[in-house]
């Protein structure tokens, strides 16, 4: 892990260094080039209205985003006054900030000059290329100008998009999209107020600076004020006003971006769910009002013990959560602990006729990781170990583990009753899928013995082969059964025969944990798969094995629309498409499984009605 992360360091430290270099040589040389005396005083006013502007930026709901408007100013005396004079104010505003901002690394001035000096440069040429020079704005040239401001905003996002793709874990598409979402509204603001600099420049240059400035001034004041409302609103919204602790809605925003944080760096991550032990039996006991004075107690607890620790959050009812990023299962479990003992020896009125004779809690704590499919299932793991925690008599913190919380309460003969019966519903529609799914549960079983998988992952994935395709019973039968080629739409109704399957198995909480293998089992390695496109890792490694299985029974056997495909060129499919659709690990371990067991492929599945 340390000598990826030293790689990764590596490059984008090449990368700073590529642009610096090449930012630095243009400015240069462009200087050089366009050299010719420049009126100073005139200069230094517009040094002083970008040091002004930068003072007073646009403040951007809903993240704050700060929108300085010294674009524009670079903008309206690159088109009035030429290359020259801009290049003259980038540098000394540039000199400026960096004896200014001494706790800013010399590097970060180096690089945000020369991405300045590529921006401007670049919409000069462009400029310049249209024919144009620089001067008045009219009519006629309007497009020129427009051009070379696209020009100039896309440099920017190609550049600062590249230095995200390569210290990020997402793909340059979804950084671009992300900071067009964030930026799109102030590239329009400046390019605008660019625009109305010129043609205020054109009459007067002083006086239409001025005007300018006074503008940006209100302008600032004026989103300022607008953000703290919007701040102040966001966050009434955000907390529970009871507890003053954040509410379930907004814990689960932060559990999404610590989660995909989480990814990004490989910094664990845990979550503890607590729950007050017989808090209906106070309330019965002293009324509501005294039970929502306990409540506001303890999410005051929550709140002095938290400092930098966790995020506290209620849950709902008398259930809290904890969001504690940077910490393992076993630091979040002993935070927790120290949590329950200071909270038994908290006195609160009336706790007294509680079974411990104190204020107490269950709570279980999860820590994520890579297989697990979204937040969803974080916080259902985290439920069944606070649940856990109940049966051993409450009061008491429990990690989960699979081996022994799960399995005590999840896989039993009525659950696979139920997925019988909701199986059979096949029979009457559509008998290859009833016997495919048939087929995927025996492979699953024998694959999940290979990798010597702990109880609740093989119960997972053995019980989640048999309902994968559920959500086929949402399909046509005239489609399902179809012989001949499915036409584009009938292809694209096939498709979402996994959201469907989400859908219905979702409606059962006791089969959650098996809504990944339901929803994703026609996704690919290679991230060219549906309904996400998700790839590598991002894809649970239950998930990846039941890809392997579903193809390599699809390919031999029988179906309405493909070709059967003997065992060896089945097992010739998977080792060809190891790495692209497949996980190549796993690939070997399941051929394995086929070249072991050939009675796995004769066996016939037997109909029982």
């Amino acid at each position: 892990m340390k000598g990826i992360f030293q790689k990764l360091t590596n490059v984008v430290s090449v990368y700073l260094a590529l642009v610096s270099i090449a930012g630095s040589s243009l400015f240069l040389t462009q200087y050089l080039l366009t050299f010719h005396s420049i009126n100073w005083s005139l200069a230094f006013t517009f040094v002083a209205a970008i040091l002004l502007l930068n003072h007073y930026t646009i403040l951007l709901p809903p993240s704050g985003n700060s929108l300085s408007m010294d674009s524009a100013i670079y903008l309206a005396v690159l088109f009035v006054f030429g290359l020259h004079m801009t290049l003259s104010l980038l540098l000394v505003t540039s000199i400026i900030y960096a004896l200014y901002n001494k706790n800013v690394v010399w590097w970060k001035h180096l690089f945000n000059f020369s991405i300045y000096s590529i921006m401007i440069i670049g919409a000069y040429e462009v400029f310049m290329l249209s024919g144009e020079l620089s001067g008045m704005l009219t009519f006629f040239n309007v497009a020129s100008y427009m051009f070379s401001l696209v020009v100039y905003f896309s440099l920017n996002v190609l550049l600062i998009g590249v230095f995200f793709l390569l210290s990020a874990s997402e793909n340059l598409y979804q950084i671009v999209q992300g900071m067009l979402k964030e930026t799109i509204s102030s590239y329009f603001i400046t390019l605008g107020l660019s625009l109305i600099l010129v043609l205020l420049m054109q009459q007067q240059v002083i006086l239409g600076m001025l005007l300018f400035l006074s503008v940006a001034v209100v302008l600032s004041v004026s989103f300022k004020q607008y953000f703290e409302l919007y701040q102040e609103v966001s966050q009434k919204a955000d907390i529970d006003h009871l507890t003053e602790l954040y509410n379930h809605g907004y814990f689960k925003s932060l559990l999404e971006n610590e989660i995909k944080t989480a990814k990004a760096t490989g910094q664990p991550l845990s979550i503890g769910l607590i729950d007050l032990d017989d808090f209906k039996k106070y309330n019965d006991q002293h009324g509501h009002l005294q039970g929502d004075r306990l409540l506001k107690h303890f999410g005051a607890e929550l709140k002095r013990n938290a400092k930098d620790v966790f995020t506290a959050a209620r849950y709902g009812g008398e259930e809290f959560a904890l969001l504690m990023p940077g910490k393992t299962e076993r630091e979040a479990y002993h935070i927790i602990n120290h949590l329950r003992k200071e909270v038994n020896d908290h006195y609160f009125e009336g706790v007294e006729v509680l079974p411990h004779g104190c204020l107490s809690f269950s709570a279980g704590v999860i820590q994520y990781n890579r297989d697990m499919y979204d937040s969803s299932e974080v916080l259902e793991k985290a439920d069944q170990a606070m649940y856990f925690s109940k049966t051993k008599g409450k009061n008491n913190v429990c990690i989960y583990d699979a081996n022994h919380v799960l399995s005590k309460t999840f896989y039993n003969h009525k659950e696979m009753e139920l997925l019988e019966q909701q199986l059979k519903i096949f029979l009457s529609k559509d008998v290859y899928t009833y016997k495919h799914s048939k087929r995927v549960h025996e492979y699953a079983i024998e694959f999940s013995n290979r990798l010597n998988l702990n109880a609740n992952d093989q119960k997972t994935l053995v019980m989640g082969a048999l309902i994968h395709d559920i959500g086929k019973l949402e399909i046509p039968r005239e489609i399902i059964n179809k012989k001949g080629k499915l036409t584009k739409d009938e292809w694209e109704m096939v498709q979402k025969h996994v959201t469907w399957g989400r859908e219905i198995v979702s409606t059962n909480r006791q089969l959650h944990d098996l809504l990944p293998l339901v929803e994703l089992h026609h996704e690919r390695f290679d991230g060219k798969g549906y309904p996400y496109g998700l790839s590598g890792e991002e894809l649970p490694k239950l998930v990846r094995m039941l890809t392997i299985i579903d193809s390599f029974d699809a390919m031999t056997t029988e179906r309405p629309y493909q070709k059967t495909k003997s065992i060896s060129e089945a097992i010739d499919e998977l080792e060809k498409c190891a790495g692209t659709q497949f996980d190549p690990d796993l690939v070997r371990e399941f051929i394995k499984v086929i070249n072991e067991n050939p009675a796995l492929n004769e066996n016939p599945i037997q109909i029982t009605i």
